[in-house]
């Protein structure tokens, strides 16, 4: 098996600084949302709840997937610079940090996967993985400067500069509007419940799929693919696929594992919005004898 690399660009030995003592900034803000998200369940409406299931599909689908991991971590695909600031956007909406923060976060996870300097590993515990990390010490959500080191490419460009820093901004505008529109129901559902929904889908990503599926390859990692985190996340549950092939934009490699976003980079694709998709090259032959084994 041959690994693909990911296009990581890095001016520096990695050494992601681990957090210390507990973020109070962070952990009021997820405390605030999960409180949201519970009352939003006594108010419930249609109309609001296929409101957040657009929005759910529009920030972790486009934002995370397509956008934030796909494209400006993995540069799996190219697109227009409008297109790729629209996704970022779109990532910024999940409350998950701007693109360089989180780009730099998950270049610096590939390079230390469950090695020591890991950001997020299982091996450091479940809930260290799935948000103790987070939630813990210094979050540098805004610290432009660490993060370019891990992601130049990025930092080139004033404006993932600018919504890295102001990253919280297009949620609260998003906020304002959903709470216009629709009243207190809309908003809470719309940021509170979406938001919380995608942080800890995002974030099963870090846990469940280094600890609970299949190995297809042998990657010096534990990463492996998990169906119902790929249900949830667009396709990002192909986790050791992902591993094995980093620059891939196609994660499901079996016909029948499911990948949204592979599929909506294909159709992005018959309208010129996309091209150059880079696929990996797996013998199908190949992976059907080593599901079999």
């Amino acid at each position: 098996m041959t690994t693909q690399e990911s296009p990581v660009l890095i001016t520096e030995t990695l050494n992601f600084p681990r957090p210390k003592g507990l973020n109070w900034t962070t952990t009021v803000a997820l405390i605030a949302l999960h409180i949201g998200a519970i009352a939003a369940l006594f108010m419930f409406s249609w109309t609001a709840f296929w409101v957040t299931v657009f929005l759910y599909w529009m920030t972790i689908g486009l934002g995370i997937s397509m956008g934030y991991h796909r494209l400006h971590t993995h540069r799996g695909y190219k697109c227009p610079l409008w297109f790729e600031y629209f996704l970022a956007v779109c990532g910024a909406l999940t409350l998950e940090g701007g693109p360089l923060f989180w780009v730099a976060v998950h270049r610096v996870h590939h390079q230390k996967s469950d090695q020591e300097g890991d950001p997020h590993s299982p091996k450091d515990g479940f809930f260290w993985a799935h948000m103790g990390w987070i939630i813990f010490g210094e979050g540098n959500h805004n610290n432009t400067k660490l993060m370019g080191k891990y992601a130049p490419d990025l930092a080139k460009h004033r404006f993932y500069r600018e919504l890295t820093n102001w990253h919280w901004v297009p949620l609260v505008i998003l906020s304002v509007i959903l709470l216009a529109i629709g009243g207190l129901p809309m908003m809470l559902w719309g940021t509170c419940v979406r938001v919380v929904f995608g942080l800890h889908a995002t974030w099963l990503v870090n846990s469940a799929t280094h600890m609970w599926g299949g190995r297809r390859f042998a990657t010096r990692d534990d990463s492996r693919n998990n169906w119902w985190v790929a249900a949830l996340t667009f396709g990002e549950g192909w986790h050791n696929n992902h591993h094995a092939h980093p620059t891939s934009v196609r994660h499901g490699l079996a016909w029948y594992e499911l990948d949204h976003s592979w599929i909506l980079a294909n159709i992005l694709k018959s309208v010129g919005l996309v091209w150059d998709l880079k696929v990996a090259k797996v013998d199908s032959q190949l992976v059907q004898e080593r599901e079999a084994a």
